[in-house]
């Protein structure tokens, strides 16, 4: 009864309306109650179906108005293309590693770690902790957290040869996630304008961070084991460029890590040239097989500024970095940091020096190592046995992701687009080239959601590879 009522009042509501000026005001309710004979919670109903319809609107403490009703029309900015005019330096689209997705589907395109992997429970304790803290209304120093500081100094200390002078609280400044720090660093060490060598393929992000800084990236071939050193001596001679951008260890995105040979060779192409190596150590707590040895621990003299993030391995909600510089570097670092960002939140930051202080870290970092071994390997062997055109060059032995050869005659577009119509998301993998790819790759993430249905993707990936002949 109670909805016939109400639909009665709205209709007849609407008819007066109809006749009404637009901002014309209605009977009071008690006005509407008598009229209608209907009960306050009657009326009520009916005038909030009229609301929500958009006819009506509600002015607190003054009464109910007909709404104006707004023609729609298009919007013109075109006044905008002059007063912006063209773009300094073209920014890249966003990765389809930040896509989200609906849980109906099988994702292996993300570029973050699924929630079980993380330590779930000394986050929710270390947030609560905060909220009760003085750090929950505090404006921390411009450099960080003391605590957090020395932390990671005296990480990247323990493994200093003895010999070298370990890093030291002061030489490490917190960031707002590494992406900031990867804009700060290619404009505090390289420049607008000015080569920066970057390791091919490489983080998609770091190709982004150097459009937006207007840096030139010059590619040097990389691959499982890393880049040849002959390659990286002879672009710095050519290029006078005085930095070098790369991932050695769990690479993103071919999981590749540098021998220590290797990383001492690159460090002295790099001293001989005057020039740094931006050490991006995004992987460190994902080591699987084998532990991270950061060039950066075998260097004293500055060459190596090395950036190292908590957001993956802690919370994506915890977007917490620290990089460790010294010197002028570490100087110009800071103002650049203190330019953007003036600090990172006093709270982030005792989350998360209060997470990897716990005792229960360092067993939640044994745990993640046996589930993502269990992960890698589900997913190599279902890619073995459901998708034999395809190739992997090497076995990760650590990070989150798969880095797969494809046929060069794989149209990637229609192979991602075959792949998502039937629920399974991949990674064409041309996003991680800083140039033209060199072939036709598929980067895929087993630290995602429902490792279960690997099996399933691996299938469905075989198939429309098939299909395409």
């Amino acid at each position: 009864m109670t909805n016939s009522s109400s639909d009665r009042i709205v209709s007849a509501l609407r008819e007066w309306i109809a006749a009404a000026p637009a901002g014309a005001q209605l009977p009071s309710t008690r006005q509407l109650v008598a009229q209608f004979e209907a009960s306050p919670v009657t009326v009520q109903k009916a005038l909030r179906t009229l609301i929500g319809q958009g006819v009506i609107e509600s002015r607190p403490g003054v009464g109910t108005f007909v709404r104006a009703i707004r023609t729609a029309r298009p919007n013109d900015y075109g006044w905008q293309t002059a007063a912006l005019g063209s773009p300094q330096h073209r920014i890249p689209a966003s990765s389809s590693a930040l896509r989200t997705t609906p849980n109906d589907v099988i994702a292996l395109h993300s570029g973050y770690p699924d929630k079980e992997l993380l330590p779930e429970r000394l986050v929710r304790a270390a947030f609560a902790r905060a909220a009760r803290s003085e750090a929950a209304v505090s404006r921390p120093p411009i450099a960080g957290l003391p605590e957090l500081q020395s932390w990671f100094a005296s990480e990247l200390g323990a493994i200093t040869p003895a010999g070298l002078t370990a890093p030291v609280a002061s030489d490490v400044v917190i960031l707002p996630g590494s992406q900031s720090g990867l804009s700060t660093l290619f404009r505090t060490l390289v420049g607008a304008g000015r080569p920066l060598l970057i390791e091919s393929p490489s983080y998609w992000g770091a190709m982004l961070a150097a459009a937006q800084v207007g840096v030139q990236l010059v590619p040097i071939p990389s691959g499982p084991r890393g880049p040849n050193p002959d390659d990286l001596d002879r672009a710095f001679t050519q290029t006078g460029a005085r930095a070098f951008y790369a991932q050695p260890n769990f690479a993103n995105p071919t999981g590749g890590q540098w021998t220590a040979e290797l990383g001492d060779t690159v460090l002295g192409i790099v001293r001989e040239h005057g020039a740094f190596l931006i050490e991006d150590d995004w992987a460190h707590d994902f080591g699987i097989t084998t532990d991270p040895a950061p060039v950066a621990a075998r260097d004293d003299s500055g060459h190596v500024v090395y950036i190292r993030s908590l957001t993956k391995s802690v919370s994506p909600s915890v977007r917490v970095a620290g990089l460790t510089a010294r010197g002028p570097a570490r100087d110009r670092i800071l103002a650049d940091t203190q330019a953007q960002a003036m600090y990172v939140s006093s709270a982030l930051q005792a989350v998360a020096v209060d997470v990897v202080t716990q005792p229960a870290w360092r067993t939640h970092l044994r745990s993640l190592r046996q589930q993502l071994t269990n992960r890698r390997d589900l997913l190599i062997d279902a890619l073995r046995e459901h998708t034999p055109a395809a190739h992997l060059d090497a076995v990760p032995r650590g990070g989150l992701n798969l880095w797969l050869r494809l046929p060069d005659d794989t149209n990637l577009p229609r192979l991602t687009r075959d792949c998502e119509d039937q629920g399974v998301i991949i990674a064409a993998g041309d996003d991680w080239f800083p140039a033209e790819p060199t072939g036709r790759y598929l980067r895929l993430n087993y630290s995602g959601p429902n490792p279960g249905a690997f099996p399933d993707a691996a299938r469905i990936i075989g198939q429309v590879l098939t299909n395409r002949q």
